[in-house]
């Protein structure tokens, strides 16, 4: 069974420990399920969407200083609707490797899976501190009425749009893309989703809007995702536009290469498990369970941002200097 579940793995160098003890042979058995009931992996990426939205609401519920034992109650049911939905987004990716069935639209639908869970969960912890908020604004000194309590709200409201789309989102797709990155030289361009805007752009435009207007939608999604992972990665575009014009064909590039491009990256992909679910999941399941939520968003926008701003650094670095070297 170990090797059976090690199968559907991208690559040992991308696991994460946590992943392989829990979550990938628990989406394992799941995507054999959906296996056997010939269900498309694009679906359980939706119904990972739904189920993750849907522990909002018990979010939002959670304050037990206030509920008692029902507060309690909704945060012990968010997190195993947020832990459900992360089996069923590794089962996805675990059924269309065992299957086959790797579509253009899977890929778009599990980057965007995350921010479909994270949104409404933000939201609700907004709402969460707006109806309990009396702990807070004794130990701030701040009197509790209407006025200080809109104005209070508004800013963890902004914090809270800040974090998700300034942090949480950025800090996840550069994650992704080095993974992606470090899977290129590891298995070749078959063994990875590394995409250029340039093609994602191309494939949009040439994509009528009559009878696709939903996937049109999703392409451009996708393209300014791509675009803005490329953006932050300036000295890796450059080693890769080097690489094109010395070797030609990508296929091309000596072994040698890439076991170097693999030694310097793998130590990065640490980091990229650290900036996708498994850490943010836990401090998140901290933060509610001792009801003080809004610390999350604080550890989102420090401590996650220092980490990116690291990886981002080394990475690029070593690009440079590989570039150099050629």
């Amino acid at each position: 069974m170990a090797e059976n579940v090690k199968s559907t793995y991208k690559s040992d160098d991308t696991e994460e420990w946590l992943d392989t003890v829990w979550t990938r042979p628990i989406g394992y058995q799941w995507a054999l399920f959906f296996k056997r009931l010939d269900i498309h992996p694009n679906t359980v990426t939706v119904l990972s969407m739904i189920i993750g939205a849907g522990s909002a609401f018990f979010f939002a519920q959670g304050s037990f200083r206030t509920e008692g034992m029902s507060g309690l109650l909704c945060n012990i049911i968010a997190i195993l609707l947020l832990a459900w939905a992360n089996f069923y987004d590794s089962a996805d990716g675990q059924l269309a490797r065992m299957t086959g069935k790797k579509t253009k639209l899977g890929r778009i639908l599990d980057g965007a899976a995350s921010e479909v869970w994270f949104i409404p969960i933000y939201l609700g912890l907004v709402y969460r501190f707006y109806i309990h908020h009396e702990l807070e604004f004794r130990i701030l000194g701040i009197e509790n009425n209407q006025q200080n309590t809109l104005v209070v709200t508004l800013i963890l409201f902004i914090l809270a749009l800040y974090s998700g789309f300034g942090c949480h989102s950025r800090q996840c797709g550069l994650a992704d893309y080095y993974r992606q990155i470090h899977l290129f030289f590891l298995k070749g361009e078959a063994g990875s989703e590394l995409d250029k805007s340039v093609q994602q752009q191309k494939i949009y435009d040439e994509t009528p809007w009559k009878g696709n207007f939903l996937w049109k939608a999703f392409l451009k999604t996708y393209v300014g995702y791509t675009k803005r992972q490329e953006a932050q990665t300036p000295d890796f575009q450059l080693l890769m536009d080097k690489l094109r014009e010395k070797y030609s064909m990508m296929e091309n590039i000596p072994q040698s290469f890439r076991d170097k491009f693999r030694t310097l990256s793998l130590p990065m992909m640490k980091w990229t498990n650290i900036l996708t679910f498994n850490t943010r999941a836990i401090v998140l399941y901290v933060t509610c369970l001792i009801d003080l939520p809004w610390l999350y968003f604080f550890f989102e926008i420090v401590v996650m941002t220092a980490i990116c701003y690291y990886m981002r650094l080394k990475h690029e670095k070593f690009c440079k200097e590989l570039y150099t070297q050629l």
